[in-house]
């Protein structure tokens, strides 16, 4: 017999009143993501049927639907004890329109491209393929989800708190009355992650629940929200700077803007805030600020810890490519680990979207005439060479206009490379680079700004550049080139068995190699003498740390006028990531990481390349572009314009922090927090604070933190927030890393990245920071 019993069926009137309880939440909820009586809300929160593709034999129809809290989405099933039918609007990444996922090119005919869109969530999780049952329907979904996407992305963090603090309410409140008794109000403390004993929990329940009533409703559930989301550490910093009759005026407030956050702020910079946040309008007409104004403010963008004036394009983009920092990635194909994981087309368009400029492709001899990608003398799955090339046409310049590398490791015969040609030049068309800018022979790299939209083939090349502009280029079919060649590498770093020591290599592969020529490297000498600009190596990571450590300015004097490539070993089997810091601290420019491994080495390159509108090139530091320079990251043996700093740092307090075990419902964190400096060797810290019991939701640390910094220019800060654990290790919470110089002083709030490096809704930490020079 089975244990599963059907849910009570509701009366008519008790189904009435539950469709008008489910109308008023959704509402309510459309309301805060500013979206209240929208028409394509409305369609999401009706819902309709869309088809599931997962094979040309599973099609499924099923119903979807937005559900009231305006960010859940419930889809129908036929299994009966499936735990959960539903994702998250925050889950998602992008949605797209038409046959883009590789199931859909396998699974579904090109007549049904105006039908079909796809679902791509953050992390790991498999793309959602539906197919709507027109073009119309298929639009309407598309244009929903991303209007629905875009404003809950656009909610300030106040409000996001707001939204994700309500929701919980909703959750404890089992029997929709919209009334918490004693036991919901301890239910809710434990979803938005605070253990509390009893004793305390009735007393917060009797203080609020003022008519005696046993349940608390309507002012009093206002009350009891006011006291839960109180500040006490905000209180203290109002309290010090309104001297207006308990009240923040214009010189109170630009008391605090000078002498706190340290900004080049006037009057009217003052008059602005008040005008921007506080909503009591009378006290605004007076140019005031109250509290709730004030703690608004710090909880805005004005207030984060990245200076804003960093977020978008600023920095000069006309210097030679070797002079920037490029977001480059290994083994881009992968979307697992390197043995057996599966490649994939959407793993180039992952990292493209997220500002990836350099994409490796290993092409080796597939069948039926076509080259395919895949880690050679591995299980890892094959995907075709020309799917490759259409997807990162389609894909590469979406978040950035500059140009993208396309990191060719050869190991096919001359006549699929010659189609590998073919696909390259016929399908990237105009925007490939052909030959050098220019009418004469280039002596350096042309600009980020020059190749905007463009694209580079980094290869083997037969020639030099200047056979481009005569007429003998033409003369040459095919030769042999040496294949010194990271990717012929087994995973244990042995060497494939009889290995090739020269490669034929077809012309026409080797004309669309301009910019980025593969040579051996045989020393800094022999590089400075022998090898043009254009001419680059690739490093194995040991390799490249040797140098760096042995002839650390040999090696930035070598990065100025060349660019060098740095790739993981062979070993990393687990496509785990090594430290990128000395290899930027080299001045080494194309560091590439597995991108489809998160771990603190990719929130480390997420930080770095957070800047100057995350478009993937970064401006090095003077002193690495300068020939004069004799900087030594090791020794420190630079002149007097290194000008180092103090880093202090008090963690005050953290808010909203995710539960990790969702599934108990009495599973909280003991948070705690670390703050790390990376930079040169001298700059290397990591100090963190104690850890607080049974607290995820405004935990409260105080704790000061100080770090000389000597070279702050190459210096990445890394605040961690992990769960502790005596027994094990301790789980991450959340993460955020940015550059040093792109801190801003003062009491700022800390978004936190989870471990796939996506924001997490409504968290965060409040610190206070100064970036001081020393004396």
């Amino acid at each position: 017999m089975s244990c599963w019993k059907k849910r009570p069926t509701r009366s008519p009137s008790e189904e009435l009143a539950h469709q008008e309880h489910v109308r008023k939440v959704a509402q309510e909820n459309g309301k805060r993501i500013g979206l209240d009586g929208d028409p394509d809300l409305q369609f999401l929160l009706t819902g309709g049927t869309l088809t599931k593709v997962r094979s040309r034999s599973w099609q499924k129809t099923r119903f979807y639907r937005l559900q009231e809290d305006c960010k859940t989405v419930w889809h129908e099933s036929n299994k009966i004890f499936k735990r959960k039918q539903t994702f998250s609007v925050d889950d998602i990444d992008s949605v797209r329109n038409g046959r883009q996922s590789e199931g859909f090119n396998k699974h579904t005919e090109p007549s049904e491209e105006e039908r079909c869109f796809s679902i791509v969530f953050k992390g790991r999780k498999k793309v959602l393929d539906l197919m709507a049952g027109n073009q119309e329907e298929a639009n309407q979904w598309v244009k929903s989800f991303e209007k629905v996407m875009s404003n809950m992305r656009n909610l300030s963090r106040q409000q996001k708190s707001e939204h994700w603090i309500i929701d919980c309410m909703r959750k404890a409140d089992k029997n929709n009355d919209n009334k918490m008794n004693l036991k919901e109000l301890k239910r809710f403390l434990r979803h938005i992650n605070i253990e509390v004993d009893e004793t305390y929990a009735e007393e917060l329940f009797k203080k609020c629940d003022q008519s005696n009533s046993g349940y608390l409703e309507d002012l009093e559930i206002k009350k009891f929200y006011e006291l839960l989301t109180h500040r006490e550490e905000i209180d203290v910093i109002y309290g010090n700077y309104a001297q207006t009759d308990g009240q923040l005026s214009v010189p109170d407030l630009l008391n605090f803007l000078l002498n706190e956050q340290r900004e080049d702020a006037t009057i009217s910079d003052a008059l602005r805030l008040i005008e921007k946040y506080e909503m009591d309008e009378t006290v605004k007409q007076n140019n005031n600020m109250t509290k709730d104004g004030f703690q608004m403010y710090l909880q805005h963008e004005d207030c984060n810890i990245f200076n804003p004036a960093y977020k978008n394009l600023c920095q000069d983009m006309t210097q030679p490519l070797s002079h920037y920092y490029i977001s480059s990635s290994h083994n881009t194909y992968l979307t697992k680990d390197q043995l057996k994981g599966p490649s994939s087309t959407e793993a180039y368009i992952r990292a493209l979207m997220k500002s990836c400029r350099c994409v490796e492709l290993d092409c080796w001899d597939g069948a039926n005439g076509e080259p395919v990608i895949y880690h050679g003398y591995t299980l890892t799955s094959k995907i075709l060479f020309k799917d490759v090339i259409k997807a990162i046409k389609d894909y590469a310049f979406q978040t950035s206009d500059y140009p993208v590398i396309l990191s060719l490791e050869n190991h096919c015969g001359v006549d699929q490379q010659k189609l590998m040609a073919h696909y390259i030049i016929s399908i990237l068309g105009d925007a490939l680079v052909t030959k050098p800018l220019g009418n004469v022979v280039p002596t350096t790299f042309p600009s980020p700004e020059e190749l905007k939209g463009k694209f580079l083939v980094k290869g083997k090349r037969l020639n030099k550049l200047d056979a481009a502009f005569n007429n003998n280029n033409n003369t040459i079919s095919e030769g042999t080139v040496s294949e010194e060649d990271e990717a012929a590498e087994q995973e244990n770093g042995q060497k494939p068995p009889q290995k090739k020591s020269k490669l034929t290599l077809a012309r026409e592969l080797s004309d669309v190699v301009v910019y980025c020529k593969s040579v051996h490297f045989n020393g800094f000498e022999h590089a400075r003498d022998k090898l043009d600009f254009y001419e680059m190596s690739s490093f194995k990571e040991s390799k490249a740390f040797n140098l760096a450590e042995n002839s650390a300015t040999a090696f930035i004097h070598h990065n100025i006028d060349k660019l060098s490539r740095i790739y993981p070993a062979g070993s990393r089997t687990d496509s785990s990531n090594y430290n990128p810091v000395p290899m930027w601290n080299a001045g080494c420019q194309i560091v590439a990481l597995n991108f489809q491994t998160p771990n603190k080495e990719m929130h480390i390159n997420q930080g770095r390349f957070l800047p100057n509108g995350m478009c993937g090139y970064i401006l090095k530091p003077e002193f690495q572009r300068d020939a004069r320079s004799q900087f030594d990251p090791n020794v420190l043996s630079a002149g007097s314009w290194l000008k180092k700093k103090n880093l202090h740092v008090m963690v005050i307090s953290a808010q909203q922090l995710p539960k990790l075990n969702v599934d108990k419902q009495k599973s909280i964190v003991d948070p705690l927090v670390r703050v790390e400096v990376h930079g040169v060797r001298a700059d290397n810290a990591s100090k963190e604070t104690h850890y607080i019991e049974n607290n995820g939701f405004n935990p409260m640390w105080n704790e000061r933190f100080q770090f000389d910094i000597s070279v702050p220019e190459l210096a990445i800060l890394r605040l961690v927030v992990e769960d502790y654990d005596a027994t094990s290790a301790n789980d991450l919470i959340g993460q955020y890393c940015l550059p040093l110089t792109c801190v801003q002083n003062g009491y700022r709030h800390v978004p936190l990245l989870n471990k796939n490096g996506d924001v997490v809704s409504s968290a965060g930490l409040f610190l206070h920071i100064m970036l001081l020079d020393t004396q």
